[in-house]
């Protein structure tokens, strides 16, 4: 998963670094991995006078990445900005985002989700549009079919029709999902949204003296927090170009038979004070308590000893609340976090995750200790954490630990952007409840039905008749992928997993900080 951002001032001698900055600091939970792993990355372009480029990128959190003497070195009052971890390549230096081709016109791109075309791709631009392609990341992919499209026009400089028809090209010629934010030097941003609108993409505006600045964004806690206002989403298949002077120009592409979204962003990804697609996340994590709690009611019938709720902090807090509320259960904080380590599911080698498990969270024996214990998580991926957890508890004295998950069994991979583990590693895959539950050392556990969690998001915005919820039940909405496609997925997936237990650096000598004139 990653964040995106892009800004353009209506003052065109202010920087837009600072807003930058800040905005990959508030999308930094979609591009963390934690501090024991190279994998997470941040960058930032900016254009300045006369379509000159600035960069900064590299491996690391957002405060490792960026110091007050790089931030002043990118000039300019429109720019880009990116936070990742990798689902498609490697972890090197030389794919962190965002990415960059000079020609035509000095492009900049940065990108969330997936594509699932990625091969064919490849094959094309080698062969037919004779563009190379610099690494593993579908992300330059992407870059490299907007790029030659917008070169087949011609043209000394481009326009606005222009970039829409090579915009409606490229929805023609990938598959899989994207949201996208590009930056021509000297001219203006741009948004890009999938049609099945998988990945969340949010614009604003905001007013000055100068008239209105303007921001792309894939949550709407990047524009609240930076004083933008009037905010909404860009549609499926639609594309969002605005110019330097300040002209907005929004037109539909593509329409696909179904919007889409991810519902994952809901259950994990988002932060709950967003709002995205018109659902707010932290509304629609209350719903899942609700709907958690009835399911607990029916696994445990008459047979409800539970004294007491506890979450694991911190994404399944507020659905705990809203069961315990419901179950009419005491709720209490039973894990204290180190915030300094990150998430773990994501994280390579089961004996790091393991590790980073105990340096994440702390049991409190005081609520532990003589009781049988509800807690209460967002979903289980692999079982590697839930099951320090649970032994966490019962190491502090839990006399019965039963386990609630927020999201139905994850039995299958994710292909849109969300970098989940292979089929054999998922801790549900060709187990049944009591089967998980035993693998994971819980008395008991409970899983949100899935009809139940697409109404308890749903309900705020009906106008979205469904949500991507592939990897729950296998139904992968592009409509192109096979068994053949995930073993080769899983393949390569293997073969990452093993190549990211080591930092790499592999930059092929291009630099992490540049600046080029148009």
């Amino acid at each position: 998963m990653c964040g995106i951002s892009a800004i353009i001032l209506a003052d065109q001698g202010a920087s837009a670094c600072p807003d930058l900055f800040e905005s990959l600091g508030l999308l930094q939970h979609r591009g963390q991995v934690g501090l024991l792993s190279p994998l997470d990355a941040a960058g930032i372009v900016t254009s300045g006078p006369k379509g000159r480029l600035y960069q900064c990128k590299g491996n690391g959190m957002v405060r490792d990445v960026f110091n007050d003497i790089k931030l002043l070195g990118l000039v300019g009052s429109l720019g880009i900005g990116h936070v990742r971890y990798p689902t498609a390549g490697s972890s090197s230096l030389s794919e962190a985002q965002p990415f960059y081709v000079n020609s035509p016109y000095g492009i900049t791109f940065a990108h969330n989700g997936n594509l699932t075309n990625a091969d064919e791709l490849r094959v094309y631009m080698d062969k037919i549009a004779h563009r190379h392609i610099n690494t593993d990341s579908d992300s330059e992919l992407l870059l490299n079919i907007l790029a030659n499209n917008l070169q087949k026009t011609g043209k000394f400089r481009i326009n606005e029709e222009d970039i829409f028809a090579a915009i409606k090209d490229l929805h023609r010629q990938v598959r899989g999902a994207y949201a996208c934010v590009a930056m021509v030097a000297g001219y203006g941003i741009i948004g890009i949204r999938d049609p099945h609108g998988i990945r969340p993409l949010i614009m604003g505006r905001r007013k000055n003296p100068a008239g209105y600045d303007y921001m792309l964004a894939s949550e709407s806690i990047v524009l609240d927090s930076l004083g933008f206002t009037d905010y909404e989403d860009v549609k499926p298949g639609e594309a969002v170009i605005i110019t330097q002077g300040g002209n907005v120009s929004r037109r539909q592409l593509i329409v696909a038979d179904k919007f889409t979204p991810c519902i994952f962003e809901y259950v994990y990804f988002a932060r709950q004070d967003s709002i995205m697609d018109g659902i707010s996340v932290y509304k629609a994590r209350l719903s899942m308590g609700e709907a958690l709690a009835d399911q607990v009611t029916r696994s445990f019938g008459k047979d409800m000893d539970i004294d007491v709720v506890i979450p694991v902090p911190d994404t399944s807090r507020v659905a705990a609340l809203q069961l315990s509320r419901k179950l009419n259960i005491v709720y209490r904080e039973g894990f204290n976090k180190n915030r300094y380590v990150g998430r773990t599911f994501i994280m390579p080698g089961q004996q790091t995750r393991r590790k980073n498990v105990r340096r994440k969270l702390n049991a409190m024996a005081l609520e532990f200790h003589g009781k049988n214990v509800l807690l209460v998580d967002d979903s289980i991926v692999r079982g590697t954490t839930s099951k320090e957890i649970i032994q966490m508890a019962r190491d502090a004295g839990a006399k019965k630990v039963y386990f609630a998950s927020c999201a139905p069994p994850i039995r299958y991979p994710n292909v849109y952007g969300i970098d989940m583990p292979t089929r054999q590693e998922l801790v549900a895959h060709d187990r049944n409840v009591e089967q998980v539950a035993e693998e994971i050392g819980a008395d008991k556990v409970v899983f949100q039905d899935l009809d139940d969690l697409v109404q308890s998001v749903r309900r705020f915005n009906p106008v979205i008749e469904a949500f991507d919820t592939s990897v729950f039940d296998k139904y992968y909405v592009t409509g192109d992928i096979d068994d053949k496609y995930m073993e080769r997925l899983e393949g390569v997936r293997n073969e990452d997993s093993k190549g990211r237990l080591s930092i790499d650096n592999d930059s092929v000598g291009l630099p992490n900080c540049f600046f080029h004139k148009q």
